[in-house]
């Protein structure tokens, strides 16, 4: 039997040592998602990553501080590529990105070790910047100016890859437009797409797994997978084709390395039978996006009946569509050649956070405890006896809940240590 991984445990205190030959990783935020997850998928294959601690990382209602976070980037040994969100160092986050006083010379001041990190160090930057969304972005000008500018550091060759992404486009943002206005001309290593979140996960991807590898996405519903998506302004069709090469595959019609099945809705039982099926003939990663934020408790239920939940190559349904794809396509790449230990470990923390918590015990837990009262022990209580009712986790190893918490006193999202049972 298989000793308890390091990979939910003590996996984050190892990245944050390193190793000489290590990737850094500057993430976009402090949350689960944008942290914890690109950190362990970048680590399926044994590699170390350098990662900051969360508290250095902005939060909904602070900023990094900009200061602390170069601080700390310097302090990182010169070696392996530099995956890095560009609003972190600029802005000190997502959230503020969107109100930042900064002017764009200043941003860009900022981000001015990023502009020289190649030909001081000989080592690749993967970053990403966003076009923030409506109604809460204040200054869309100075936010396009900044995107401009790094798009002529790509050009350049400063950066080795930059993704202009916008997020959270609802009808009658201007993101959507300001995109396709920044893609015309753009160099070749500048991919623009709707996408936010999900985002370093599959730079990592690509900075980790260049072989070339082919995907075919098929849809439970093929016809809603034509329609234009709430929150991305494009269809779910070009969404997927978006982030399938956004995590370095090539799409096809035909056989393929991977098929990804996306459900987007219908008959969740044909469709977990149809992924049964698909294993039997090769790799699957699965993307839940019929709903936003929670995945479909029956479609999950129907493939744990089945005992295949364990045999995907990757998971997702936590977040919009486009958080979906990104991050079960990068999972998924990064899964061929992994430590077995680590492949299992990380299907259960998926299923843990995308099947278990969100669909089943946020619910739950906004029914007993007011939002605003999520930072109280109460809640922290009621979180933990909830959540602790779904375990043990039967993935391929079973898994016990460890600490649980709400880091951003919320109930959108939650962090958690699992445990292997012997």
């Amino acid at each position: 039997m298989r000793r308890t991984s390091f990979l939910l445990k003590a996996c984050l205190p190892l990245m944050l040592l390193g190793a000489a030959d290590a990737q850094t990783l500057l993430p976009l935020d402090s949350r689960p998602a944008t942290r914890v997850l690109p950190a362990l998928i970048g680590g399926l294959r044994g590699d170390a990553l350098r990662v900051p601690e969360a508290a250095l990382l902005g939060t909904a209602t602070r900023g990094a501080d900009a200061a602390a976070l170069g601080a700390w980037l310097d302090a990182q040994p010169r070696t392996g590529p530099l995956i890095v969100s560009l609003d972190a160092l600029a802005y000190g986050g997502l959230v503020q990105s969107r109100t930042s006083p900064l002017s764009a010379p200043e941003a860009l001041a900022r981000l001015e070790p990023l502009r020289t990190w190649t030909e001081r160090t000989g080592q690749p930057v993967y970053a990403f910047v966003t076009l923030p969304r409506e109604p809460d972005a204040t200054d869309r000008a100075r936010n396009l100016e900044v995107v401009r500018a790094v798009i002529g550091w790509a050009r350049e060759g400063r950066l080795k890859e930059l993704d202009v992404t916008w997020d959270d486009a609802l009808p009658g943002s201007p993101a959507p437009q300001e995109g396709a206005a920044l893609a015309q001309g753009a160099p070749a290593n500048v991919r623009v797409y709707p996408g936010a979140d999900e985002v370093l996960s599959m730079l990592t991807a690509r900075a980790l797994a260049p072989e070339a590898a082919t995907v075919r996405v098929e849809y439970s519903d093929p016809a809603a997978a034509q329609q234009v998506m709430k929150y991305e302004g494009i269809p779910l069709t070009q969404s997927a084709a978006n982030h399938a090469q956004g995590s370095g595959f090539q799409v096809v019609d035909g056989k393929a390395d991977l098929t990804l099945f996306v459900f987007n809705g219908g008959d969740p039982r044909r469709a977990a039978l149809r992924v049964s099926t698909l294993l039997r003939a090769g790799r699957v990663a699965v993307a839940d996006v019929a709903q936003v934020n929670l995945g479909n408790p029956r479609f999950w239920a129907d493939l744990r009946t089945l005992r295949q939940h364990a045999n995907l190559q990757a998971l997702a349904a936590w977040g919009t569509p486009g958080n979906n794809l990104g991050t079960a396509l990068a999972h998924a790449k990064l899964a061929r050649g992994a430590d077995p230990v680590r492949q299992d470990a990380l299907l259960a923390r998926e299923f843990a956070n995308d099947v278990i918590y969100s669909s089943e015990v946020r619910a739950q837990l906004r029914k007993l405890i007011p939002e605003a009262q999520l930072n109280s022990p109460q809640a922290q209580a009621t979180l933990m006896r909830l959540a602790g009712e779904f375990f043990p986790l039967r993935v391929g190893d079973t898994y016990t809940l460890g600490e649980a918490a709400l880091p951003w006193g919320r109930s959108f999202e939650w962090d958690f240590t699992l445990d292997q049972q012997p």
